[in-house]
């Protein structure tokens, strides 16, 4: 019986959530005296090797181009063809867009108690696994537990550190049938545009820049991408500002939009609504930069800086830049 971890495709590359997954998996597999499979699927001979650090003992390499992260019902069916193959009994997926979709396909074929969104790793209670959760919009946390014969959990990114196993595990071919024409649940993925042109993907980033209203117009988020750049950091905005159209939908962060937990989030004009928060407040370090005393993100924010936008973040960007040089 192994611990098996889903490994998204993504155009021959691993996504840090996945690596998270991994090794928590590993963490998993200690505590149970078990072992880790890791389901690779289109994965490139570097990526295979980034997963054998994060823990994995052995590996499953798919390759299929007809199987594509937008494929909800086709990875499904390999996943619970992986089930069977290495009688599974705990499945790790990460929480993002594609192992948030995947999971539930899974756990209903399976028969399997599914609890998604984990933020540390598990307690061992017997059969059952004990997870934490956040709840309340972030406020609070609680715990869950799952004692079906078959656990599936997904993993909130940068819940946890990746580990560094340096093990050298069994890369087996595997090939099991599915019906490419199962039906395609996301039908794109905005994100990939980012990554073409270099940036960083929200759900991986360790270090974000956002942005909101009181940048009063699209016209002035160079300084938001500047600073960015600066840091090495993705970019992210408030609603408002996906709502009028300053930015795409995919970099809204929040209650509506996209959950994050990087290192780092710097709010540049946010003022900081509980909707917003829910989406931020796992967030290592928060920095608020604004000009209103009285923007409540102030109260949530490790560091604040109480001025204007304009003057104060091309002055963090050179100051950046030059302890780079």
């Amino acid at each position: 019986m192994s611990v098996l971890v889903y490994i998204e495709p993504h155009k021959g590359n691993i996504k840090k959530t996945s690596l998270e997954a991994v090794s928590y998996a590993n963490k998993l597999a200690e505590l149970i005296s078990s072992n880790v499979t890791a389901l690779a699927i289109n994965i490139s001979d570097e990526g295979l090797k980034a997963i054998a650090n994060a823990g994995a003992d052995k590996i499953l390499s798919v390759n299929n181009e007809s199987l594509s992260a937008t494929n909800i019902k086709a990875l499904a069916e390999v996943v619970n063809s992986a089930i069977k193959e290495e009688n599974a009994t705990t499945i790790i997926f990460a929480a993002d867009g594609t192992g948030s979709s995947v999971a539930p396909y899974v756990a209903a074929k399976q028969k399997a108690g599914i609890i998604a969104g984990t933020i540390d790793f598990p307690i061992i209670d017997g059969n059952k696994l004990i997870v934490q959760k956040n709840v309340f919009s972030g406020k609070a946390t609680a715990l869950y537990s799952v004692d079906t014969a078959i656990k599936i959990i997904t993993l909130t990114p940068n819940s946890i550190q990746i580990s560094n196993t340096k093990r050298s595990p069994n890369v087996i071919s595997f090939a099991p049938t599915f019906d490419a024409a199962n039906g395609v649940v996301l039908k794109s993925f905005k994100i990939d545009e980012d990554i073409a042109k270099g940036g960083i993907p929200l759900a991986d980033a360790e270090l974000v820049v956002s942005g909101g209203r009181g940048l009063k117009g699209p016209e002035n988020w160079g300084i938001v991408e500047d600073l960015a750049h600066a840091l090495g950091a993705a970019t992210a905005c408030s609603r408002p500002v996906a709502d009028a159209d300053w930015r795409p939908h995919h970099e809204h962060v929040g209650q509506t939009g996209l959950a994050i937990r990087p290192n780092l989030y710097i709010a540049i004009g946010i003022s900081g609504a509980i909707q917003h928060l829910a989406g931020v407040n796992g967030s290592k370090t928060i920095v608020v930069i604004n000009n209103d005393p009285e923007a409540p993100f102030f109260k949530n924010a490790d560091y604040g800086i109480l001025g204007d936008a304009f003057k104060v973040v091309p002055k963090l960007t050179e100051a950046i830049k030059k302890l780079r040089i």
